[in-house]
């Protein structure tokens, strides 16, 4: 039997674990996958000791960038981003990739527009890197909103009603809203949002979080994380079984 897991705190309500079963009973194959919850990123050692069949491992919050100097060999897409979600394990050997970039680029690219030339990034974690990096690839200007001001990246104290209507892609890659915290959302003037709008979550669950409510209610188009979650998550199978 083939073994394959997800490292990350807490891991309650993960995604994959669910997601990979669903896949073997299916596809009938003789794998299994189990959820590693660790408290503390130093932990993963005894983790990879404990269980010497892992072939791949999901990485989620708060370990994406945590785990790289853990990792033997990183992706290209690894080097630039910093953050890694998916590993490869050979012989003891760990390579970090990156299929953040792979679901977001596919399912962005299902609604966005022509005129969606310039993006506010919600966030400036892990999953906000791989957002960065795929704008990047389409040419799309963006700036980071966060709590705290720094180079390149503006708080929600500054991000006024003109910013909110110049910049017509809006993407949470916050936890603001998750379950089961599901009346929080981003800080942002939703009054500036109109019908050219694009808001983007990262969150799954709820399916349609209090982000996205706000902008469907202002007329903009909008699209949760779960179809860049099954596309980040048949990328890491590839990736294991490569």
């Amino acid at each position: 039997m083939k073994w394959y897991g997800l490292i990350g705190y807490p891991l309650g309500h993960s995604f994959s674990k669910k997601y990979f079963t669903q896949k073997f009973e299916k596809e009938q194959l003789n794998c299994r996958f189990e959820n590693f919850p660790i408290e503390n990123i130093e932990l993963l050692p005894a983790v990879l000791q404990n269980n010497p069949l892992l072939l791949g491992l999901c990485v989620t919050i708060p370990y994406k960038e945590k785990v790289i100097p853990f990792l033997h060999e990183l992706s290209p897409d690894v080097q630039q981003i910093g953050a890694c979600n998916s590993i490869r394990i050979r012989n003891g050997k760990l390579t970090g990739f990156n299929t953040d970039t792979t679901g977001f680029k596919q399912s962005l690219l299902q609604q966005l527009q022509p005129y969606h030339t310039k993006a506010l990034i919600l966030g400036t974690g892990g999953a906000s890197k791989a957002v960065e990096y795929v704008l990047q690839q389409l040419g799309i200007g963006y700036t980071f909103v966060s709590r705290t001001a720094k180079q390149g990246v503006i708080t929600y104290e500054t991000l006024n009603a003109d910013i909110v209507k110049s910049h017509l892609l809006i993407i949470n890659a916050s936890p603001a809203g998750t379950f089961p915290d599901t009346e929080k959302c981003p800080d942002i003037p939703y009054e500036a949002i109109g019908n050219q709008h694009f808001l983007f979550d990262l969150i799954y669950n709820p399916g349609k979080t209090l982000f996205l409510k706000k902008g469907e209610e202002r007329g903009a188009a909008i699209q949760n994380g779960h179809d860049m979650l099954i596309a980040q998550a048949e990328a890491s199978w590839k990736l294991w079984n490569a």
